[in-house]
């Protein structure tokens, strides 16, 4: 199978465990410790990811929520405590999108075809008196919130055509790609920074 290399960030606890144990699933509750007060809205989109990421690659046992992958050190935030390694895994274990999309969501923001959709929906919302944000954090606009959920399939859009680029070789530049694990695997560490 084709190994691409990636970049992660985990907190010391992950490389504890994989160390241990030679892998480390992420769970709910360490989300929810992490994120405290604004946990709802990681849980929310990582409990969207976990239904729709098991179509292209099968969560094994002991996992529950996803870690994430970039392909370029430039595309994550590095202000945290975690501790950054290189990875080189099997392509075919991870899940692949852009790193744009997966931030719409993570703001709960509708993802359009191409981003005259997305002004012509937020539009819609502005004259309703609506944000996003808004939408998403009630149980009063259920048709708009399902809009916004349903625009979420559009992550995995690229999934199939930047896997096929990286088995074929003719994707080298992964910058702008993320991709979710379920597992972080000893062997997949190449080296720590």
């Amino acid at each position: 199978m084709e190994a691409v290399k990636m970049y992660a960030s985990q907190a010391d606890a992950v490389l504890v465990a994989v160390d241990r144990d030679g892998v480390a699933f992420s769970k709910e509750a360490y989300v929810r410790k992490k994120y405290g007060e604004s946990a709802w809205i990681f849980l929310e989109a990582y409990r969207f990811f976990v239904r729709e990421a098991e179509r292209y690659v099968k969560k094994p046992a002991g996992a529950e929520f996803p870690y994430w992958a970039y392909g370029d050190l430039l595309d994550f935030d590095h202000s945290g405590n975690g501790n950054v390694q290189e990875l080189l895994l099997p392509a075919g274990e991870a899940v692949f999108f852009r790193v744009s999309d997966w931030n719409k969501i993570l703001c709960m923001k509708y993802i359009g075809e191409d981003e005259a959709e997305e002004a012509r929906f937020q539009e819609e919302l502005k004259s309703c008196g609506l944000r996003e944000d808004q939408v998403m954090r009630s149980s009063f606009y259920p048709e708009w919130k399902n809009r916004i959920l349903g625009s979420w399939q559009r992550l995995f859009r690229f999934h199939e055509e930047i896997l096929q680029g990286i088995r074929s070789g003719s994707l080298q530049d992964l910058s702008g790609i993320q991709a979710g694990l379920w597992q972080i695997r000893r062997e997949w560490i190449v080296k720590r920074y």
